[in-house]
């Protein structure tokens, strides 16, 4: 199985909504950075009665967007994919406004308990006040006017990531879980590698028709591009293997060598990617460490 083919060919269209499938109108964030691509998509569904998936940041000019777009109708539901800040604010200004119930699988955590003097990098990224109306389990199924989502939990670039899918469609809101521009960032304590391959594996087993994701354009052809990603991750993990054979000890000396030629404001991110692999190596006895997993640890084949 080849790698995923990546395809950053995207119109944000910033303050416009844009219909993107029969009911569903798409508003981008003007939020656009290394992370964020072009910005944050925000979906609208419905006709009559809405719901709102992903509201965004709190960003003035993409709260003007999003309420023209609504254009007085009536929103029952807001749901929220996770609770990053270039996601979820907005979510409880517009319960303010709209009287909707929102819909998440939790409130922010981490994947894990946080080691002694450990500093989660992601914290400052991460919205902690927000707090869901309803609590949605996986494959629970939320009806609306014309419209009924089911929940996926896909934990793994955050641990209470889920994706919505919209009932007798194919269509996934994905969120940061699936995209078509670039692999999500999976960065511990905030998210876990092991977490994030299963959640592969759970989509794999859909049989869905396009995803509409939190950054970038749509993902055709969802299964097969899945499967790319799960190889993508594994040809990752053996790269990284592959350095600390080659002698590499530390996570930095890694980055320098894995991703040499990605963009120099991208190597923090890559190098929490690899503590997550390392984390993933190092629990299943692959890789060795003394002590906890951690971004400035020593490691060596086991």
């Amino acid at each position: 199985m080849a790698e995923p083919k990546f395809d950053k060919t995207f119109e944000p269209a910033h303050g416009e909504a844009v219909p993107v499938a029969s009911d569903i109108l798409r508003v981008t964030a003007p939020n656009a950075g290394p992370m964020t691509f072009h910005g944050t998509n925000s979906y609208i569904v419905g006709r009559d009665t809405l719901a709102v998936i992903d509201p965004g940041p709190a960003d003035e000019s993409h709260w003007r967007t999003l309420i023209a777009a609504i254009d007085g109708r009536p929103v029952s539901h807001i749901f929220v994919t996770h609770t990053h800040k270039d996601h979820s604010p907005l979510a409880a200004r517009l319960k303010a406004e709209t009287g909707a119930i929102m819909v998440a699988e939790g409130p922010h955590r981490p994947a894990r308990p946080l080691y002694t003097g450990e500093i989660n990098p992601l914290k400052e990224s991460s919205d902690m006040d927000f707090v869901p109306d309803i609590a949605s389990g996986h494959g629970d199924v939320i009806s609306g006017d014309g419209w009924a989502i089911e929940t996926l939990h896909t934990p793994g670039h955050t641990a209470n990531h889920a994706a919505f899918a919209l009932m007798g469609d194919g269509l996934v809101f994905s969120g940061d879980h699936v995209m078509a521009w670039a692999t999500s960032i999976i960065a511990p304590p905030d998210g876990a590698m092991s977490d994030f391959m299963a959640s592969l594996d759970m989509l794999v087993a859909r049989d869905d028709r396009v995803y509409l994701p939190g950054h970038g354009g749509p993902v055709q052809k969802p299964r097969q591009f899945v499967r790319a990603l799960k190889t993508h991750r594994i040809m990752r993990e053996r790269a990284v293997l592959g350095r600390i054979e080659k002698g590499d000890r530390l996570i930095a000396d890694m980055v320098k060598a894995i991703y040499r030629d990605t963009d120099p404001r991208l190597h923090g991110a890559a190098a929490l990617s690899v503590l997550a692999h390392l984390e993933d190596l190092v629990g299943r006895g692959e890789v060795m460490t003394d002590g906890p997993a951690a971004i400035n640890g020593e490691y060596r084949p086991a």
